[in-house]
């Protein structure tokens, strides 16, 4: 009978004791980290990559894209504007806004000269001298010498009306009858005698204006030109 309890008791004793022995293993192998962590050893992909030389800049931790994408999400979910005031009372009520056109203000844009600017962004160098202030207008005395060199040429000049051509007619000598005080001169025209008294036109042309001893006056009626014909050298010697 005490060699059955004894055997049952050692049975016991061993079956705690492998439970505990199970328990701790379990606890030493999942539960609890290493003791002390073993070194570990480099991978041959390591080793190569950093045996080889580096060609660029190599950057820690995560990448400039995934930092920059987190940063503008993290900025678009803050910064979120709104047109609207926040103040019911700053609020614009659509039924009071006018919709008339207004051109006149639009003609005042259109009119506005667009003007961009004088230096070019892309090529480097100094910037272009500003413009040059507009000269001084000088006000001219008028009866200067420069005001007369400046002012305007005056309309030109009227042309001379041509000259009568003077008669080609021979004085020969005058007549007249008895009691008659009208005198007759005598004129060659070439190979032919004309004769004509005071007042008379000869070649429907020369009228004589006043016949005298050495002379006579005629008159060119195309031209209202009056020349004094003398008498003929022969006629006088």
């Amino acid at each position: 009978m005490k060699l059955g309890a004894n055997r049952k008791k050692i049975e016991m004793y061993a079956l705690g004791i492998l439970v505990l022995g199970g328990a701790y293993l379990f606890y030493d192998n999942v539960l609890s980290g290493p003791s002390s962590p073993e070194p570990s050893r480099p991978s041959r992909a390591t080793t190569q990559t950093s045996s080889a030389p580096q060609l660029g800049p190599s950057y820690s931790g995560t990448s400039p894209v995934t930092r920059r994408a987190a940063t503008a999400s993290r900025s678009g979910e803050e910064f979120r504007p709104s047109l609207k005031p926040k103040r019911p009372e700053d609020r614009v009520d659509p039924m009071t806004i006018d919709p008339t056109l207004r051109l006149d203000l639009l003609a005042k844009v259109q009119a506005v000269d667009l003007e961009g600017g004088r230096r070019n962004l892309f090529a480097v160098g100094a910037p272009p001298p500003p413009p040059l202030p507009p000269e001084p207008k000088i006000k001219l005395k008028p009866g200067s010498q420069a005001a007369s060199a400046e002012a305007p040429p005056g309309p030109p000049p009227t042309p001379a009306a041509p000259q009568a051509p003077p008669i080609t007619l021979k004085y020969y000598g005058y007549t007249s009858a008895r009691g008659d005080n009208r005198k007759h001169a005598f004129f060659l025209d070439g190979d032919d005698i004309l004769v004509a008294a005071e007042g008379e036109t000869v070649k429907k042309r020369y009228r004589v204006v006043r016949i005298g001893v050495n002379s006579v006056v005629m008159e060119d009626t195309q031209f209202k030109h009056e020349q004094t014909l003398p008498l003929a050298e022969e006629a006088a010697g």
